[in-house]
């Protein structure tokens, strides 16, 4: 166990240190961390702080002025006197700083390797804990259990999400049996009576959603399944559409949760850097440079239009196509849809209404529950409405609002069949409770994905990728290294939200120092390439909280999912650097106009790559046949 630097806390009088000291759980070797302790006064004749000799890599105290809180950079054993007078020393593990790869890298592996998500994520957790307790793997596992596990499921947000879930799964389960979905279905077949066309309408819902990418994944994936199956578009697709018009939209789209997120955080930085600018105007410049989130959302239309696929997702498309079999046989979706596939309502009538009014409400009340839950008491003074808006943006709680979408929506649902008389109050329950049910996997390996997401942040896995990529980056590389750095944080943590309260911090400074402000081309697509980064690692990463919710919502395998979607991800993302990303950085001068236009070059190019690389499907069996329609 390496340790590095240690600190000796002496005073001739009554020490002002406070022994409320706050360490991490565990360090890596020779990368920088933070250590708080409360009550800290600066350092003085009197009150002398003085450095032992024995670092071996970075140690500063640093104590602004008018803060009573002082942090020190380094790998410590921390001593110092007590209020008794009697020395205190305090140990902090450390470990290899590759190890912290460790525990998502298997769990990634093993996912991929034996399909078994379950298996893999606790494995990711389990060593990533036994790395923190001294390489003790029974008390890892027990802590796995108890400590990880369990705090995420008593985290308020991840309760909220899940309880969202099962509530959305029963509404489902309900409007299924009182012929709801069923009516869904037959309107939309007399609409998307081809593959095309549903693949396109499941597309186009999903850029009406774009305020949020959880309600996106969940309420386009439900409620397009059903017609997506009898039409013969394989769940892998499905997911794909819906992961891929997710997070892309909520990551451009001109209000969201996922934008307000990023905005407050780019924010702060200005406000740090003395820059008087306002955030939201630098998003909206920037939005063009976001060049993986746009090519995304172009690249499903694109793919759908001219009915190529490559990969592994030819393969599920032609089976989908020949045999009717959406999922590939032995297939583990995240959802059981044996319900919505085999009981089909008898002697109920089929009244699309039924379901697209407590869909609709759900989308309504969360929406209306965003504003509930990010109404101020009191706007500041002078606020255009734009900037109202952002506010309330900045403090709404979307998990809280789809919990109460979903609810409300479930009360509609009832009441509606009640008084149609198509369902008993018990039965309309027990269609809850069945749809509920559908559910259960699906929240098991939320709950161990954010475990994992936990275990990487305790064991420092982004600090480490980024403390040895961070040196690589030079002025003309800065959007592409920003991006290709933004993606490995993103896959290895499965979090799009933590790689940018990361990244931010630490690119934009460097971005400013390097071109001297926030109102050029280099910024602007720096910026956009954290945001563009974070979402293709997120859309390759099987631990990815949106990865799985695609799943989830679609019924499809997630490790289906993840290998089909793998290798347009990578296209996309490749023509997103070498047309994109690349050139506007290298470009000396490069304008606004040049930016965009590189947009010709990059769909021009995937449009061949589908063009010569795609394969042509099998022409579609008419009528559909293999799956029962609702």
């Amino acid at each position: 166990m390496l340790l590095i630097a240690a600190g000796v806390l002496l005073s001739t009088v009554k020490p002002a240190f406070a022994q409320n000291i706050n360490l991490p759980p565990i360090i890596l070797s020779n990368v920088p961390f933070e250590m708080n302790w409360d009550d800290f006064t600066q350092a003085s004749p009197e009150n002398p702080v003085m450095i032992k000799g024995l670092s071996a890599g970075p140690f500063s105290i640093i104590s602004p002025a008018g803060s009573t809180t002082a942090t020190i950079k380094g790998n410590a054993i921390l001593e110092y006197t007590g209020n008794a007078g009697t020395l205190v020393s305090m140990n902090v593990s450390s470990i290899p700083g590759w190890l912290s790869l460790l525990p998502p890298l298997l769990a990634i592996v093993l996912a991929l390797v034996t399909k078994e998500m379950l298996i893999s994520l606790f494995a990711g957790i389990w060593v990533g804990v036994t790395l923190m307790l001294s390489y003790n793997p029974f008390t890892g596992f027990l802590k796995s259990l108890d400590g990880y596990i369990v705090e995420t499921i008593a985290d308020s947000g991840h309760a909220t999400i899940l309880l969202f879930t099962f509530g959305f799964g029963g509404l489902i389960g309900i409007v299924q049996r009182n012929g709801g979905l069923a009516g869904i279905v037959s309107i939309a077949a007399k609409f998307a009576k081809t593959r095309v066309r549903g693949q396109v309408a499941t597309a186009a819902m999903g850029l009406f959603i774009f305020f949020d990418d959880y309600a996106n994944s969940l309420l386009v994936g439900n409620t397009m399944r059903p017609f997506t199956d009898k039409l013969h578009i394989s769940r892998e697709k499905l997911s794909y559409i819906v992961d891929s018009t997710a997070a892309p939209v909520a990551s451009v789209g001109i209000i969201s949760t996922w934008i307000v997120f990023a905005m407050s955080l780019l924010d702060g930085q200005l406000h740090i850097l003395n820059i008087h600018t306002n955030a939201y105007l630098i998003f909206l410049v920037a939005i063009p440079f976001s060049y993986y989130a746009i090519l995304a959302i172009i690249f499903v239309f694109m793919n759908a239009l001219m009915k190529r696929e490559f990969g592994p997702m030819y393969e599920a498309e032609k089976r989908a196509i020949l045999t009717g079999e959406v999922l590939r046989p032995g297939a583990k979706p995240l959802s059981d849809d044996s319900m919505m596939r085999n009981a089909k309502p008898e002697g109920i009538p089929h009244r699309w209404y039924n379901a697209v009014i407590p869909i609709l409400m759900v989308i309504f009340m969360t929406m209306a529950g965003m504003v509930i839950t990010g109404m101020p008491d009191v706007f500041p003074e002078n606020q255009s409405l734009m900037q109202k808006i952002l506010i309330i943006m900045d403090n709404t709680n979307s998990s809280q609002a789809l919990l109460w979408g979903s609810y409300i929506a479930t009360v509609i649902a009832i009441v509606m069949a009640m008084g149609q008389k198509l369902l008993t109050l018990k039965a309309a329950l027990e269609s809850w409770f069945e749809g509920a049910r559908t559910m259960f996997l699906a929240v098991i390996i939320l709950i161990l994905a954010w475990g994992l997401g936990r275990v990487c942040t305790d064991i420092h896995t982004a600090d480490f990728i980024v403390h040895y990529t961070r040196d690589w980056i030079s002025p003309g590389l800065l959007p592409t290294l920003t991006f290709i750095i933004a993606a490995l944080v993103s896959f290895a943590t499965g979090t799009s939200y933590g790689t940018m309260s990361i990244l931010i911090p630490l690119i934009v400074p460097l971005s400013v120092q390097l071109t001297g402000d926030v109102h050029n081309v280099m910024f602007w697509a720096t910026f956009s390439a954290i945001i563009s980064g974070a979402t293709f690692g997120d859309h390759c990463s099987p631990i990815s909280d949106t990865t799985i919710l695609s799943s989830l919502a679609s019924g499809a395998d997630n490790v289906d999912h993840v290998q089909t979607q793998l290798p347009y991800a990578m296209v996309v993302g490749g023509v997103a650097i070498l047309f994109g990303f690349l050139p506007i950085g290298l470009i000396s001068n490069a304008s606004y106009l040049s930016g965009v236009l590189f947009y010709v070059l990059s769909i021009s190019v995937l449009y061949l790559i589908l063009k010569f690389y795609g394969k042509p499907l099998p022409l579609e069996p008419s009528p559909p046949t293999g799956v029962e329609s609702l």
